[in-house]
C-alpha cells in the first residue's frame, strides 16, 4: 500500500462510522456478557485460530471487526455475573468509552507542554486522593499515576532507599540494608528490593496473626535489626492483601515507625478505595502514619487497566529519586528546593520512572464525574456486601469449610466433602476442582496456597453478580466434587 493510500485509509478511519465499527465490538461484548448467558470464559480456542501474517493484504474495518468479535468470545467475560476471578476489574462503560479519547490525544504525562489540558486533572486527583491519606496534612504530598501496584511499590521503596541512603542514588548501594515487610505482603516487595539494590535478601519477612503483620513480631524484627546496625530502608504494611484481603493493623504500625522515624510504605493497591466507604473506611485507620501509598483505581474503582497511583507525604522525595538533567524535556524547578514548592512548579515526569506515559488519569475523572464518588463507595460497599454473604452460604453448609472472615470482597474456602474427607486428599481434590469448574464454563474463581494448604479462591469483582449466582457456584461445585471425574484418588503408599 503506497503512502496515499494509507493517508487515505487513515482519514476515512477518522469519522463516526469507522469508530462505531469497533466501538460495537466493545459493546457487544459488554452485552453479552452482562446478559449472564453463555460460558463465562471463552477459553481463547476462536482467536487461537488468528494468526498475523506481515505479508498479507491491509485488510477492511469490517474484516478487522469480525477478527476483534473472535478475539472477545474467546476472552475472559468480567462482566459477567459468574465471573469471581481475579482482581480484575469488570471495567465501568463510561471510563472503557473514555479510553478512545485518551488514545486519541496521545498525551504524554512526563511534560505538561505536552499535555496541557490533562496534567492539571491528573494534578487535581492526586491532590484530592492524598487529602483522603493525610487529610489537612496534605499540603506537601504529592504523587503519579503508574502502571499498577508493582510499580508503584517500586517507586515508593526506591524513594525510600534514597531517603535513608542518600548517597546510594550515585554510589550505589554499600553493605546491608533492608525493607522490612509481613509473610503476606505482595511478592513485588521482594521484587522491589532486588531492582534497588538491596537482593532480594533484603526483604526481611515477619511472622502474619490471621493474615495480618503481627506487630510483636515486627517489634522485635525492628529491634533486632537496630542492634545489628542494619539499615532499615522501609517497613511496607499491606491494606488488603491479594490472598486473603487482609488489613494490617495500620495504626500500630504506622506509630511503631513514627516512633523510630522510619519510612512506612502502606500497600493499599487493593484496599485503598475503602477511603471512599464511610462503612470501611476505618479499615485503614492510622494510614496517614504512611509516607507512601500505593493504590491502584484499576482494581475497587473498577477502571479499565491500567491506572495506578502512588502517593508520598512529601513529594519532594518523588524529585529526589527521579530528578535528571534533561533541559530538552524537564523545565526547571521554579521554586527554592523546598518542602512546600508548589506542585504545578515541577514536571511529573520528575516524578515517575516512566516517561512515555498515557493520560491514565483521564478515565479516572470520567468515572468519577460519571459515577460520583459516593456512586463508587456504593458499588465498593456492594461487594464487600455480596462476600460477607457468600462467607455465610457456606459457613452453613458441612461440605465447605471456610478459611477466614472477609475483610472486603475476596473469600478463601475449600470442600471437605461429607462426611469429610481425610486432610490429605483435600489438595489435590480442590485444585482439580477449580479446573473443571473453571472449564465447564459455567463459572470461574481462582485458587491459591494459605499456610500450606490448597484453597479456593473468590474475588467479588462484579457489582452484577447476586446471591442466586453464590449459590449456582456453591451447588455446582458440590455437584462437581461429588461426581467421579473430580474425586481424588487414595493417596499412595
Amino acid at each position: 500500500m503506497s503512502r496515499e493510500e494509507a493517508l487515505s485509509r487513515a482519514r476515512d478511519d477518522m469519522s463516526a462510522a469507522s469508530a462505531r465499527t469497533l466501538l460495537d465490538v466493545a459493546a457487544g461484548y459488554l452485552a453479552a456478557a452482562a446478559a449472564g448467558t453463555g460460558r463465562v470464559s471463552g477459553g481463547g480456542a476462536a482467536a487461537a485460530q488468528i494468526r498475523f501474517e506481515a505479508d498479507a493484504p491491509p485488510s477492511s474495518l469490517s474484516d478487522v471487526a469480525a477478527e476483534l468479535r473472535d478475539i472477545a468470545s474467546s476472552a475472559n467475560r468480567l462482566w459477567h455475573p459468574m465471573y469471581m476471578g481475579h482482581q480484575v476489574a469488570p471495567p465501568l462503560p463510561a471510563a472503557i468509552w473514555s479510553e478512545s479519547l485518551v488514545a486519541a490525544l496521545n498525551q504524554s504525562l512526563a511534560v505538561r507542554e505536552m499535555s496541557p489540558s490533562v496534567t492539571p486533572i491528573e494534578l487535581g486527583l492526586l491532590r484530592w486522593m492524598s487529602e483522603l491519606v493525610w487529610r489537612d496534612d496534605a499540603v506537601r504530598a504529592g504523587g503519579t499515576f503508574t502502571s499498577g501496584g508493582t510499580e508503584a511499590i517500586f517507586t515508593s521503596l526506591l524513594a525510600a532507599r534514597n531517603v535513608r541512603l542518600p548517597d546510594s542514588a550515585v554510589e550505589g548501594v554499600r553493605g546491608r540494608a533492608v525493607i522490612v515487610c509481613g509473610e503476606h505482603a505482595h511478592y513485588a516487595v521482594k521484587r522491589a528490593a532486588a531492582e534497588i539494590g538491596l537482593g532480594s535478601r533484603g526483604a526481611v519477612t515477619v511472622a502474619s496473626q490471621r493474615g495480618r503483620v503481627d506487630v510483636s513480631d515486627l517489634e522485635r524484627t525492628l529491634d533486632r535489626l537496630a542492634r545489628e546496625e542494619v539499615p532499615i530502608v522501609a517497613v511496607v504494611a499491606t491494606a488488603g492483601s491479594t490472598a486473603t484481603g487482609a488489613f494490617d493493623p495500620l495504626r500500630e504500625i504506622g506509630e511503631l515507625c513514627a516512633a523510630r522515624g522510619l519510612w512506612l510504605h502502606v500497600d493499599a493497591a487493593h484496599g485503598g478505595s475503602a477511603l471512599l466507604s464511610a462503612r470501611h473506611r476505618a479499615r485503614l485507620d492510622g494510614i496517614e502514619h504512611a509516607s507512601s501509598v500505593s493504590w491502584d483505581p484499576h482494581k475497587m474503582m473498577l477502571v479499565p487497566l491500567s491506572a495506578g497511583v502512588v502517593l508520598v507525604r512529601y513529594r519532594r522525595a518523588l524529585e529526589r529519586a527521579f530528578g535528571q538533567d534533561a533541559p530538552y524535556l524537564f523545565r526547571a524547578s521554579s521554586g527554592d528546593g523546598s518542602e512546600l514548592e508548589d506542585a504545578d512548579a515541577v514536571e511529573q515526569g520528575m516524578r515517575s520512572f516512566m516517561c512515555s506515559r498515557r493520560a491514565d488519569a483521564l478515565k479516572v475523572w470520567v468515572t468519577l464525574r460519571r459515577y460520583g464518588v459516593d456512586g463508587i463507595a456504593s458499588l465498593f460497599d456492594g461487594l464487600c456486601e455480596r462476600t460477607q454473604e457468600l462467607h455465610d452460604l457456606l459457613v452453613a453448609r458441612p461440605d465447605f469449610e471456610v478459611m477466614h472472615a472477609p475483610e472486603c470482597n475476596i473469600l478463601c474456602f475449600r470442600y471437605v466433602g461429607t462426611p469429610r474427607l481425610p486432610d490429605v486428599r483435600l489438595d489435590e481434590l480442590n485444585l482439580r476442582l477449580r479446573e473443571a469448574w473453571n472449564a465447564s464454563g459455567e463459572g470461574w474463581i481462582t485458587t491459591t496456597v494459605l499456610d500450606g494448604i490448597r484453597v479456593l479462591r473468590v474475588v467479588m469483582m462484579n457489582p452484577l453478580t447476586e446471591r442466586e449466582h453464590l449459590a449456582r457456584m456453591i451447588a455446582g461445585l458440590a455437584a462437581l466434587a461429588a461426581g467421579p471425574a473430580i474425586a481424588a484418588p487414595e493417596p499412595r503408599g
